[in-house]
């Protein structure tokens, strides 16, 4: 009897010794603050503004209506694709909000909501180069290292050349000096760095699709909490046309990147 009731003592005692789960949503709001790594190059996502060095975009709208929701402050952080994950799984930020494609490999790595944007991929070319996808297959293509862009490229392009860059700004200068054949990404962000460029008009976005991209917000693996509180406000933004609004701000008629709102956030 002795000797059960000292194994029984010795499990309770492991199991005490054994750090608690960790709880996102509660430290969140223990601490009064959300911390969201966003883009701060890839508008109208995520631009920074160099006079007041504030970040503002798409994806700073969907992040503050997620702090506003938890009823915390908000604290957004630049990050590079590459950086995207690492930083959010060594806790550096609470969720990422950064044009990030849901994929199976990334969700073994993180978990995502639900969608709060869908678009395709597409290429920014010289007027009248490219009509078809075979006219780059032997091109010179420059994209984010780290991004499911290069990931696609790679895939459906093996024999173009890919010149990566840690973000969109500087392959858009490479373009421009005529030392790339194209730039390759999502639709939305392409639009809005070929408004930027000051010889805009020698280049176009032509028809040529190679993929559909639907970003999530990435939270740590397991963190189930912030993650239903992060679908229910996409989900109420949708309902209320709160995300309509934003989408219009940012991408509506009078914008730098026109574009058509062909989707709707929902639970899937």
């Amino acid at each position: 009897m002795r000797l059960k009731t000292l194994l029984t003592s010795l499990a309770l005692l492991a199991v005490s010794l054994v750090p608690a789960q960790a709880d996102d949503l509660e430290a969140i709001k223990k601490k009064g603050t959300l911390v969201v790594g966003v883009k701060d190059s890839t508008p109208p996502f995520g631009v920074l503004n160099p006079k007041t060095q504030t970040i503002s975009g798409y994806d700073i709208d969907f992040a503050s209506a997620i702090a506003k929701r938890l009823g915390v402050n908000i604290l957004v952080k630049a990050v590079d694709s590459s950086e995207r994950i690492p930083k959010l799984q060594k806790g550096e930020v609470d969720m990422i909000i950064a044009t990030m494609t849901k994929n199976a490999e990334r969700e073994k790595q993180v978990d995502f909501s639900y969608g709060y944007f869908i678009t395709g991929q597409k290429f920014v070319v010289r007027k009248g180069k490219v009509n078809t996808l075979e006219d780059l297959t032997k091109a010179t293509i420059g994209t984010a290292k780290g991004s499911t862009s290069e990931k696609q490229l790679r895939k459906e392009m093996p024999n173009a050349n890919l010149v990566l860059f840690d973000d969109y700004d500087e392959a858009f200068k490479y373009l421009g000096q005529g030392k790339l054949d194209a730039v390759s990404t999502d639709e939305p962000i392409l639009a809005g760095l070929l408004n930027k460029m000051p010889n805009k008009a020698q280049f176009e976005i032509p028809n040529v699709t190679i993929s559909i991209e639907v970003y999530g917000v990435a939270v740590r693996k397991g963190e189930k909490a912030l993650l239903q509180e992060v679908n229910n406000t996409l989900l109420d933004m949708e309902k209320s046309g709160e995300a309509e609004k934003i989408f219009d701000r940012w991408f509506g008629p009078n914008t730098s990147a026109p574009l058509m709102r062909t989707f709707r956030i929902t639970a899937k």
